[in-house]
């Protein structure tokens, strides 16, 4: 009996440093800054499209998440003013400033925008994880290092303390990112095809429509889809590495050598879908999506 005790005390110790471990502030403030700056270059990049968004049939409006509360759309410019207010409130919590209400008002702002997008048309996977990055650099503990708020205190743009406070914010990011992927893997497997898909025929039709489309609307297909399109064990291939890397995308918590090679296989998944299928993933391109598994500094259990 008190084996059986001694191993699961030891595995709970071992699940603690690794999802919990004493780091110091300066590791989610790296992450903080990371995202928060992608999120000010989208927002501001997007801000027409968001606008017309607003402006459209009112009976696309279809709520989704908290914006079910709204049996109609709001009035374009407050929606348009909404918006604005989500982006300023976003760099304030980027910069570190007064980061424990903008922190989580920039969370609530960015749910509600996200949401209220997503309610006039497609969901996009990779907005969804920026959001939930920035719900969880929100709510935690980023911005002891590396801002403002950190100035102002006199403690020093990085003070030199661990704790596990600061250690259990990349893993909660990393956490999110592992959902999304977990998700779409799943998707794929409970298809009429199940573990077939990864068979490349399904990936290989869905470039060959792809291009399609992009003919028949004025663009064109990318010249490397069309130069692979033939090459079918090539596709098998990449359709069996991309279900494996959404499949296997929770044991990047595990460990942190499997947290660095899950970045590099799914920042490569998403370089390829962009040469063959010209789809910009352009979250996870940027590797911004994936800073949490290379964190700054060391990280100690205790």
């Amino acid at each position: 009996m008190s084996t059986g005790r001694s191993l699961l005390a030891s595995v709970w110790r071992h699940a603690v440093d690794v999802l919990r471990p004493a780091a110091t502030p300066a590791r989610p403030a790296v992450v903080r800054l990371g995202v928060g700056a992608f999120a000010a270059w989208n927002g501001h990049r997007r801000r027409d499209l968001v606008r017309g968004l607003h402006r459209q049939d009112p009976r696309r409006f279809e709520p989704v998440g908290v914006v079910k509360v709204l049996k109609r759309p709001l009035p374009p410019r407050v929606a348009d003013g909404l918006f604005d207010a989500t982006q300023a409130v976003n760099a304030l919590a980027t910069l570190g400033v007064a980061h424990r209400v903008t922190g989580p008002l920039n969370a609530a702002l960015q749910l509600w925008t996200q949401s209220y997008r997503n309610s006039w048309g497609m969901l996009y996977h990779n907005d969804n994880m920026l959001l939930m990055h920035q719900m969880v650099l929100g709510v935690s503990p980023s911005a002891d290092a590396l801002s403002v708020d950190a100035a102002v205190a006199g403690r020093g743009l990085a003070p030199a303390v661990l704790e596990r406070r600061h250690g259990g914010v990349l893993p909660m990011v990393n956490a999110a990112t592992c959902v999304v992927y977990l998700i779409s893997g799943v998707a794929k497997v409970r298809s009429e095809l199940g573990v077939k898909w990864a068979g490349g025929d399904v990936l290989r039709g869905q470039i060959a429509i792809d291009g399609l489309r992009k003919e028949l609307f004025g663009s064109e297909m990318p010249a490397a889809g069309r130069a692979l399109y033939r090459q079918e064990h090539l596709f098998t291939l990449m359709a069996t590495v991309a279900l494996a890397v959404e499949l296997g995308a929770p044991l990047s918590l595990v460990d942190r050598r499997l947290g660095r090679a899950f970045a590099v296989a799914a920042w490569g998944m998403h370089v390829g879908i962009r040469v063959i299928m010209g789809i910009k993933f352009t979250y996870n391109t940027s590797g911004v999506s994936y800073l949490g598994y290379f964190p700054v500094g060391p990280a100690l259990p205790r």
